[in-house]
């Protein structure tokens, strides 16, 4: 039976952009449909806003840092609106290049809600269509619990869209999203609060680095709470929330922002009229080629609930449509050595294994740590310090971690993540020549281990 497309996609984020642009480069027949905006999450009320909070964030430190360089400057003034009209301006211009990369790579797109009417219809604003694979791309959304006032309190959606910069900024959550709007909010001058009900923040990280990023943001003077929760959120007459905890204690904020998880969006889908399957946390099930229980339907990125980056979501759309459209180029993606950022202020950058994996799969470690002062910071009285680890194996000498917490780690992180990829033992970190005088030079200067 002849289909009125190769390849259908649900989503118009990265993962579902990068599989329907290569399939339709591959000479497949493919359509996209999206209902509500081009770039996903990522694009529009994820790492690229967020990204440029962070900048904004940033440039307190920098002016406060700047007089130790002779710089005398009128007090600072910060204003919230300017930078959010300017970051929806650079979002639209990314929406229109999203655009026009489909556009222009012979895609079709269907803007409008897509529901799965059998393993291979869709429909779309009254029409239907048929197609040989149906791709579900449709991300993530933000999860806040239903506990008594939750209608209060925003998520990541509404942080970017908000009106003025609140006063009191209560954080629940001990994620990285949690941790980078707590340095956001704090950076840009509110009075901010990170809650988190666990014994200590970013659980899954390197715990040298989870410890490091703790000291530093007590440091800066930012209020952080663990074994923590929310009992309720009550509206006061004068605006404000009143947040009793689940110990009774009561704060006193302005907004209350929750990342506390993300699910799979997959309202009115119809996966029911399909075979379908959900893990039990709710994501779709695929095999390691993306494909669902159904032979026609696949689904990949943050729908699948692997691991939830941009750049992932990338690699599993190349990989689909290469599998599907062009077999001879098709290589599957590898999940080790996922390098990655945290932008807290300091960044974390970090890749490979942490140092209790390392030692939880059997590997004799030795770990090299180096904390410092970064050079930039000497002549200020900022005492901010940066961390740097290597986790090694003690038999093969091969580094097996990269971590780091300070200022740029994310660039830094990224050129080390090609070396680790490569099978780097440490020994190759102690030949190679640092540049000086850089912060990163330490990595390939450390040389007595502080534990093995």
């Amino acid at each position: 039976m002849a289909h009125d497309f190769d390849l259908y996609v649900i989503g118009a984020g990265s993962g579902g952009v990068r599989a329907a642009r290569f399939a339709a480069g591959f000479g497949a027949k493919v359509a996209v449909a999206e209902s509500r905006y081009l770039g996903g999450t990522c694009v529009n009320v994820g790492c690229v806003p967020k990204k440029l909070l962070v900048y904004g964030a940033h440039f307190a430190e920098d002016f406060e840092q700047a007089s130790g360089f002779g710089w005398s400057l009128d007090e600072a003034q910060f204003d919230w609106a300017t930078l959010i009209a300017n970051k929806d301006r650079e979002i639209n211009r990314l929406n229109g290049i999203y655009r026009n990369l489909l556009v222009n790579s012979g895609v079709t797109l269907h803007e409008g809600h897509a529901k799965i009417v059998d393993p291979h219809t869709v429909e779309i604003n009254g029409e239907r269509f048929t197609a040989k694979n149906i791709l579900i791309a449709t991300g993530g959304w933000p999860q806040i619990p239903e506990i008594p006032g939750h209608e209060h309190a925003i998520s990541s959606n509404q942080a970017f869209f908000l009106k003025e910069l609140p006063k009191r900024v209560l954080v629940v959550g001990g994620g990285y999203i949690a941790v980078e709007f707590a340095g956001i909010f704090h950076g840009l001058g509110a009075q901010t609060t990170l809650l988190y009900r666990g014994e200590l923040f970013l659980r899954g990280f390197d715990g040298s680095v989870r410890k490091h990023l703790q000291e530093e943001l007590t440091k800066r003077g930012m209020d952080l709470q663990f074994n923590a929760d929310i009992e309720r959120i009550d509206k006061q007459a004068d605006g404000s929330l009143k947040v009793t905890l689940k110990d009774g204690r009561q704060l006193e904020a302005d907004c209350v922002f929750y990342a506390t998880g993300r699910r799979p969006m997959l309202d009115n889908l119809g996966l029911e009229n399909t075979g379908v399957k959900l893990d039990k946390k709710g994501f779709v099930e695929v095999d390691d080629q993306y494909q669902t229980a159904e032979p026609s339907i696949l689904a990949l990125g943050d729908v699948i609930g692997r691991v939830q980056l941009t750049p992932v979501a990338l690699a599993e759309g190349m990989a689909v449509a290469r599998r599907l459209f062009k077999p001879e180029q098709y290589r599957p993606v590898d999940y080790k050595m996922i390098p990655t950022a945290v932008f807290s202020l300091p960044n974390i950058g970090t890749v490979g294994l942490t140092e209790e994996e390392a030692r939880d799969a059997g590997h004799e470690v030795v770990i090299y740590e180096s904390r410092f002062r970064p050079m930039k910071l000497t002549l200020t009285e900022c005492q901010e310090r940066t961390l740097m680890k290597l986790v090694v194996d003690a038999k093969t000498d091969k580094v097996l971690g990269c971590h780091m917490v300070g200022p740029e780690a994310g660039e830094i992180v990224q050129g080390l993540a090609i070396a680790l990829k490569a099978g780097a033992t440490k020994r190759d970190f102690d030949e190679t020549i640092g540049v000086h005088p850089t912060a990163a030079e330490e990595f390939v200067t450390m040389r007595t281990p502080v534990a093995g």
